[in-house]
C-alpha cells in the first residue's frame, strides 16, 4: 500500500522555506533540502521542487494570509547563494505516474493563482527577488507574483526550457502568463520558450520577462524599498492579532475521513466517494466578530476541512472517480453565518474567508472527477453551501419525503454569495455560467428567488436542480445514474465534464485549466516525452533523445 500524502504542515516542520516576518513586510526564502523529497529516488538539487515542496509552499500562504493580517507585501526569494530555482525536479517527474504528474501540476497552478489572489484582493502583494538562474517552474513562481527584481550579473537569466530539453510544456501555468499577464509579445515569448539558456539582463527587462534589474550587490536593498512601496498602497490593517491556523481535527480511516463538518466516505467497489458537510450546530452569541472565533469560526472551519478532504481524496483515491455531494443541518444556521459574513464583509478576516470559500470551490471545479449532488430531507443546500450543488455535475432532489421520514421535505435557497462572491475561474458566477447567455434569468432569481425557500418542483422548474424524482423513483435514478457514470471511459469524462463546467468567456485561469492542463495530459504520455528514449527519461544521461517527427 501506498504511502498517504499528507497536505498539512506548519512553519516548525518546513525542510525547504525560511519565513521571516518584520512588520508590514514578509520574506520568504526557498532553501531546498536536497534529500527532503517526498519519496526516495532523486535529490532536490538547485533548489528543484517536488510535491512536498510546494505542500510548504502552500501553507506559508495561507498562514500569511490569515495569521498576519499586518504583512502587505512578501518577498519572494532563494536563501541560496548565486541559484533561484531549477524548478520541478526531473527526476521526480521522470518516475512519477502519469496521474501523479498531472495532479502535481494542478496543484502547483493551484498555488500559484492563491499567490495572485492575495495580491489582487487581500492588499498582501507579493514581487520575486531573482538572484540566482531561475528556470522553468522556477520563473512560473516568479510568474505568479506581481513585480520581478532581478540581479544583473552576466549569471542570472529567466527560463522556460521545458520544450527544448524535455518535449514537455511548462507545467505551472508559464505560457498563459507570458502573453496574458505579463504581455510578452507573441513572437518574443516563442523565442524564448525555445532557448535553452534563457535571457537576461536588459534584454528580459526589453521582452517584459521582468521588471526591474540591478546590480546584485543592490538586490536585497531594492527589493525592500519595493516590498515598503508596495505595503504603504494596501489596504490591510496596520495592526491587530491574526488567525492561528490550528491543526485540523481529522481522524483518517481506511475507508473514513472524519472532520468536526464533514464526513468522507469511500466506498473502492463502487469507485465513490460521499462527502457531507454538516451545517453549524449552532449560531454565535450576538455580537460576536468572527475574528474572535479564530478557527472554530464556522464557514473558516469547513473551508479548511473542504480543501483538505478534496487534496486528499485527489492524490490518495485515484481510482475514486465520482464525489456525491451530501449535507445536513438546519438550512437557518446557515443562513445565520451568512448574514454574518456580509454584515461583516469589512473585516479583513471575512474577506479572506470569503476567498479561500472561492478558492476551495475553484478547486472543485477543476478536480477531474465526476461530482452529483443529492439533496434530501435534512439537507442544508442555502447560499454559500448551495454553491457546492451548482457545482456538480448533475443534481438530484428529492420530491416529498422518504416513507416514514419525519424530516420536512428537502428545501435549497439562494443568498447574496450565489450572486458573484464566489465566481468561478471564468470570472462568473456559478448561476451565471448555468445560464450562460441569458443574464435576465439570473438577474430574476436575484429579485424575485434569493431569500426563497424553494421544494423541489419549482427548483426544477427555475433550473436550479437537474432533476427531481420521488421517494418511489428516487434510489433507482441515483443509483443507475451512478452506474452509468461508472461505467464510462474515466479520460472522456474529464474532457467532456470540463468543457461543460466552464461556459462562457476564457480567462487567464480557465486557459490554465483548460488548455494547458488538456495539452499536457496528452503530451506526458507521450513516447517523445516520457518513452524509452524520450526526453525526460534521457535527460541528463548523455544521451540524446529519440523523437517521434509527426504532427498530430
Amino acid at each position: 500500500m501506498q504511502a498517504i500524502i499528507d497536505f498539512e504542515t506548519e512553519p516548525e516542520r518546513y525542510r525547504h522555506w525560511k519565513l521571516s516576518v518584520n512588520g508590514p513586510v514578509a520574506v520568504l526564502q526557498m532553501d531546498v533540502d536536497e534529500r527532503g523529497g517526498l519519496v526516495p529516488g532523486y535529490e532536490l538539487k538547485l533548489n528543484s521542487y517536488d510535491l512536498g515542496v510546494d505542500i510548504e509552499l502552500y501553507d506559508a500562504v495561507q498562514r500569511l494570509r490569515f495569521e498576519h493580517p499586518e504583512v502587505r507585501a512578501v518577498v519572494l526569494t532563494s536563501a541560496k547563494e548565486r541559484t533561484f530555482s531549477a524548478g520541478a525536479n526531473i527526476r521526480m517527474l521522470a518516475g512519477a505516474a502519469h496521474e501523479f504528474k498531472v495532479n502535481f501540476c494542478k496543484f502547483t497552478n493551484e498555488t500559484r493563482l492563491a499567490i495572485e489572489d492575495a495580491s489582487a484582493n487581500s492588499g498582501q502583494v507579493w514581487l520575486t527577488a531573482v538572484n540566482g538562474p531561475c528556470a522553468g517552474g522556477g520563473y512560473e513562481l516568479a510568474l505568479a507574483t506581481e513585480y520581478i527584481l532581478m540581479a544583473d550579473d552576466g549569471n542570472t537569466a529567466v527560463s522556460l526550457p521545458e520544450l527544448p530539453l524535455l518535449a514537455v510544456l511548462p507545467g505551472t501555468g508559464g505560457l498563459t502568463r507570458l502573453v496574458d499577464k505579463r504581455l510578452v509579445r507573441r513572437d518574443l515569448a516563442d523565442a524564448f520558450c525555445t532557448t535553452e539558456e534563457g535571457v537576461k539582463g536588459a534584454r528580459a527587462v526589453e521582452w517584459r520577462l521582468v521588471d526591474e534589474v540591478v546590480q546584485r550587490s543592490r538586490l536585497t536593498e531594492r527589493a525592500m524599498e519595493l516590498a515598503h512601496e508596495l505595503a504603504q498602497r494596501s489596504r490591510r490593517p496596520a495592526a491587530g492579532a491574526g488567525v492561528q491556523l490550528k491543526p485540523l481535527a481529522r481522524r483518517l480511516e481506511r475507508d473514513r475521513i472524519e472532520y468536526p463538518n464533514l464526513l468522507v466516505t469511500i466506498d473502492r467497489a463502487r469507485r465513490l466517494a460521499e462527502l457531507t458537510v454538516r451545517g453549524p450546530a449552532e449560531p454565535a452569541r450576538p455580537g460576536v466578530l468572527a475574528a474572535e472565533m479564530g478557527t472554530d469560526f464556522w464557514p473558516l472551519a469547513l473551508a479548511r476541512e473542504l480543501d483538505n478532504a478534496v487534496l486528499h481524496l485527489r492524490f490518495n483515491e485515484e481510482k475514486v472517480a465520482t464525489w456525491v455531494l451530501r449535507s445536513e443541518g438546519d438550512p437557518a444556521l446557515v443562513a445565520w453565518y451568512e448574514r454574518m459574513l456580509v454584515e461583516q464583509q469589512e473585516d479583513w478576516l471575512v474577506r479572506e474567508v470569503l476567498l479561500y470559500w472561492k478558492r476551495v470551490l475553484k478547486r472543485l471545479d477543476v478536480s477531474s472527477r465526476s461530482l452529483f449532488a443529492l439533496i434530501e430531507p435534512g439537507s442544508c443546500f442555502v447560499g454559500m453551501l448551495f454553491e457546492l450543488a451548482l457545482a456538480a455535475d448533475r443534481s438530484y432532489m428529492l420530491r416529498g419525503s422518504f416513507e416514514g421520514d419525519d424530516r420536512a421535505p428537502a428545501a435549497v435557497g439562494l443568498s447574496p454569495l450565489n450572486f458573484g462572491p464566489l465566481a468561478m475561474g471564468n470570472g462568473l458566477s456559478r448561476l451565471g455560467t448555468r445560464f450562460w447567455g441569458r443574464p435576465e434569468v439570473v438577474e430574476r432569481l436575484r429579485k424575485e428567488v434569493a431569500g426563497r425557500t424553494l421544494g423541489a418542483q419549482e427548483a426544477e422548474k427555475l433550473g436550479l436542480v437537474s432533476f427531481a424524482p420521488d421517494d418511489i423513483d428516487w434510489d433507482d435514478e441515483v443509483r443507475l445514474a451512478l452506474e452509468e457514470r461508472n461505467a464510462f471511459s474515466g479520460d472522456a469524462l474529464t474532457g467532456m465534464e470540463a468543457s461543460f463546467r466552464f461556459a462562457g468567456p476564457e480567462t487567464m485561469e480557465t486557459k490554465i485549466f483548460g488548455r494547458l492542463s488538456a495539452w499536457q495530459n496528452w503530451i506526458f504520455q507521450r513516447p517523445n516525452a516520457v518513452g524509452e528514449k524520450g526526453a525526460l527519461k534521457t535527460y541528463g544521461t548523455g544521451q540524446r533523445a529519440e523523437f517521434d517527427g509527426r504532427r498530430v
